[in-house]
């Protein structure tokens, strides 16, 4: 049926005994050079090197993303799904694989850990079609690493936001600054497919 169908794993994706969910990827193959491709198109230049990067194997987000994805589908009768960026410091990515992007998150969470932050659009999670402006958001670990999602976001009907915006506005599915900002205000709208480590 075209619901089963709908919900396989990528192919690309390896079986993993213990639940491991960061697999690097291979540097010649196709997934890394889509991925470098992404984030050198946007990027400026303002890197000196790829240290790797990683396929986030998430099951149960990534399902939860595809009846997502299958629900605006339906409703909006079109596919809305981009690739945009999210850049934050280590503890965040690790926070971020092991749970999603949580709204929680959004500003300073209980570990006093920064997320890609500001308020402006709403108060949500922020993604960008830029690198470049993501990249403001990383921080260096002390090995002088930076970490960057690319991720599979949904943004369906989206509005111009603004800082008082709490909750997604009725009738709309993200706020975006009307160029390359998305917010998203739900946690299983967007599924952090990739992660770059890059200095």
């Amino acid at each position: 049926s075209n619901v089963s169908m709908y919900y396989q794993l990528p192919k690309t994706w390896e079986h993993s005994a213990n639940g491991d969910r960061r697999f690097k990827l291979k540097a010649n193959s196709d997934e890394y050079k889509f991925v470098i491709n992404e984030f050198n198109n946007t990027m400026n230049g303002k890197y000196s090197q790829i240290v790797r990067i990683e396929r986030i194997q998430n099951e149960r987000w990534y399902m939860q993303y595809l009846a997502h994805r299958a629900d605006f589908k339906r409703r909006l009768n079109k596919e809305t799904e981009k690739h945009l960026f999210h850049g934050c410091p280590e503890q965040a990515a690790t926070a971020i694989i092991g749970d999603c992007f949580n709204r929680s998150f959004a500003g300073v969470n209980a570990e006093g850990i920064a997320f890609q932050v500001s308020t402006a659009y709403g108060f949500g999670v922020y993604f960008s079609a830029t690198a470049d402006y993501s990249h403001g958001f990383t921080q260096p670990n002390l090995n002088g690493e930076r970490f960057m999602f690319l991720s599979r976001v949904l943004v369906g009907k989206t509005t111009i936001g603004n800082s008082s915006m709490k909750t997604r506005p009725v009738g709309f599915d993200t706020t975006t600054d009307g160029k390359h900002i998305f917010v998203t205000f739900h946690d299983a709208q967007a599924y952090a497919e990739y992660l770059i480590c890059y200095k």
